[in-house]
Formats: structure tokens, sequence, C-alpha cells
């Protein structure tokens, strides 16, 4: 099995992806250790500010130590250089806000799960084009699960993910899966700038396995 495709089909078993960003090494740590106690085995660290490089290389070392089975990838790509740079601290996948295309040709070519984000059927078409399976739609709240509902006929090989303004409420989450997502990637409604404040790892570990109990209902009554 390819890379992508064994990448690609954790995400849809998990059907979340978390995704966030501290620039404290240690919370970025911790944070990773409650979500993966939640049963969380797929995570986007997100390329913000200058620390965020050396954190993930800290993240993967900690990932190999205690985490068998997590794939931790790395979002907010904008360019080839910045997706090298994480591929080589040992990025398992990389996810952009848009459609990048040097960075999607690099990746096709080489087996490496990438996830575009797209807002407009052009950029999903570009994707497409350049053998992209799967769609980050964002922002996920301003386009809602009837952008899609509205679209997904025209593209009937591809896989979507809503990321941003995803909210942890079983109403939202089924709207999403109703109109045809295979997952919803979830930052700030889940794991919160607060919450990193107060270091309060106990109510991510909580909030991380209800949200994954919650999305497995919902698939299962699909």
């Amino acid at each position: 099995m390819s890379k992508t495709q064994q990448i690609t089909d954790a995400i849809l078993e998990q059907g979340i992806l978390p995704l966030y960003f501290n620039a404290d090494e240690t919370v970025s740590m911790e944070v990773l250790r409650a979500v993966y106690r939640a049963g969380i085995r797929a995570v986007e660290y997100t390329n913000r500010g200058d620390a965020a490089l050396k954190n993930f290389g800290k993240m993967v070392t900690v990932r190999n130590a205690e985490m068998p089975g997590l794939l931790l990838g790395v979002g907010t790509i904008k360019n080839r250089q910045q997706s090298n740079d994480y591929m080589a601290a040992g990025a398992d996948f990389l996810v952009s806000p848009g459609f990048v295309k040097e960075v999607a040709d690099h990746a096709v070519m080489n087996d490496i799960f990438y996830a575009p984000g797209c807002m407009t059927p052009s950029e999903i078409i570009a994707a497409e084009n350049a053998g992209i399976k799967f769609i980050k739609l964002f922002p996920g709240n301003m386009l809602g699960p009837e952008f899609l509902s509205g679209i997904k006929d025209i593209f009937p090989k591809l896989l979507f993910m809503p990321t941003g303004g995803v909210d942890t409420t079983r109403e939202n989450i089924e709207g999403w899966f109703k109109a045809g997502v295979c997952a919803v990637g979830m930052g700030s409604k889940l794991i919160s700038k607060k919450l990193m404040e107060q270091k309060d790892y106990a109510t991510i570990e909580t909030s991380s396995r209800e949200v994954l109990a919650l999305v497995q209902s919902i698939k299962n009554n699909k």
C-alpha cells in the first residue's frame, strides 16, 4: 500500500484531524500526549511562527519514543521549502491553507500525502488535475455543508475534509458528514488557546475522546 493511501485510510478511519500550534515546546508535547491518550492516531501541527519547526522536530522524537502508530503531519505549508524542511524533520503528511502547485507536484511524484486547502471549484479542479485526491475545504465555516452538497457530484473521485470553524457539536459535525465529507479538521474549537494557556491537558484529552466517539457514531449511522 502506498504511503499516501495509508495516511488517507488513517484519517478516514479516525474521521477527525485535530490541529493545533503552541509556541511553547512543552505545551506542544503535552497536548500531543493528551490527544494520543484519547485515541487520536493522526494529528496536524500548524507551521506558525519561528518555533514551529524546532518544536515539530522534538515532537517527532517524543512520538518515536512514546507513541506507536501516531501519524504526525504539518499544516500551513505555503511553499516547497517549507515542505522540504518538515519532511526532513519527520513529517508524515502535509496540509496547506491553499493549493500550492509546486508542493502538489512534488508530493504526487514522491508518494507524499498532501491535502491542499480549496475554496472554489477552480481550485479543486487545479488540485485534481495535479493528481491530488484529498481536499481540505477551507475555511469550512465560510463555505458550509451546502457548498459541498452543491459541488460533490462533479468530483466523485475526491475526498473532502472541512477545516476552520468546525464545531464540536453533533449537529455541526453531522451536517458535514451528511453533505459527504470523509472527515472534519478541528482546531481551536477542540484544542483552544485557553485550554493550552491553562495547561488543562485533562480537558483536552476528555474532549478529544468525546469528539472521536461522536464522529464514530455519526459515521456508523450514515
